[in-house]
């Protein structure tokens, strides 16, 4: 697995995001049976650079916590043999790797919602990271029972990393 983390903050963590987004990704693909080496890019910035990314990709002028860019266009979540029908847009030609996409992260809210919860800011990266990664792997929560699946996904995760929200910085 290859992950690519661009901090384009001053802000640094008081734990390695790179082994985080790690865990939290590695954790992610063998829950959901990934066959294949993965790609992943991360780039961390603030509420006004994820505001950009936001109004420029989504046509949404505001600020949020996480952005997620798939590149594997999932008919199913997780089914990912429509990767291998689209073998030249899907994996790098160099690793052979699959690129499953990105995931841009607003520092700033991460801050935010860290405290706001009660929880450590590792914790709130970790979830987003985890939330992100199942957009990547074709999930979505725009429906109830969606929603319900993707927050049981992410918890499992989290707990099987013993990254909990009782856990602090």
């Amino acid at each position: 697995m290859t992950i690519f983390v661009e901090n384009e903050t001053d802000y640094i963590f008081p734990f390695d995001p790179i082994e985080t987004a790690s865990l939290v990704t590695g954790e992610v693909l063998e829950e959901e049976n990934c066959p294949y080496e993965t790609e992943i890019n991360i780039l961390i910035t603030d509420n006004e650079g994820i505001r950009m990314y936001n109004r420029e990709y989504r046509n949404i002028d505001r600020e949020t916590d996480v952005l997620s860019f798939p590149n594997v266009p999932f008919e199913l979540p997780s089914d990912f043999s429509v990767a291998e029908e689209m073998e030249a847009d899907c994996f790098q030609p160099d690793s052979g790797e699959l690129i499953l996409g990105d995931i841009i992260l607003s520092c700033d809210r991460i801050l935010e919602q860290a405290e706001s919860f009660g929880h450590s800011i590792r914790r709130e990266y970790a979830f987003l990271i985890a939330h992100s990664m199942l957009h990547l792997c074709g999930y979505d929560h725009m429906e109830p029972d969606e929603a319900s699946v993707m927050e049981e996904k992410q918890n499992h995760v989290l707990d099987r990393l013993g990254i909990t929200r009782d856990i602090s910085d």
